[in-house]
């Protein structure tokens, strides 16, 4: 397994490792709201997710370029669904048309 996990972290270097834990970014953002979004999106495919930086960037955008944007981290074991729910969210997967309901349903 975990030769499994170095290969594929090899064929994507844009996963970043955080040092001595067990999670990694798989994405940055410079708007929160986008990484927020994004969050929702990986929480609703059963990826745990975490935001980091968000607050600090909601309360001065400015520093975001300097600091490196909002980053979402996850889990190693999910890295690989994660990275597929980041890729079906660039395809426009989870996009809704002008006619979807999103009304609460019963």
């Amino acid at each position: 397994m975990e030769q499994a996990l170095d290969a594929w972290l090899a064929a994507h270097p844009e996963i970043e490792a955080i040092p001595g834990r067990d999670l990694f970014i798989v994405a940055r953002y410079l708007v929160p709201m986008e990484a927020a979004m994004m969050q929702g999106c990986l929480e609703a495919s059963g990826i745990p997710a975490v935001l980091a930086d968000a607050h600090l960037m909601q309360t001065d955008l400015l520093l975001a370029p300097a600091l490196g944007g909002v980053r979402i981290l996850v889990p190693a074991h999910h890295l690989q669904q994660a990275q597929a729910v980041i890729e079906a969210y660039g395809r426009g997967d989870f996009a809704l048309d002008d006619n979807a309901d999103v009304s609460a349903t019963k």
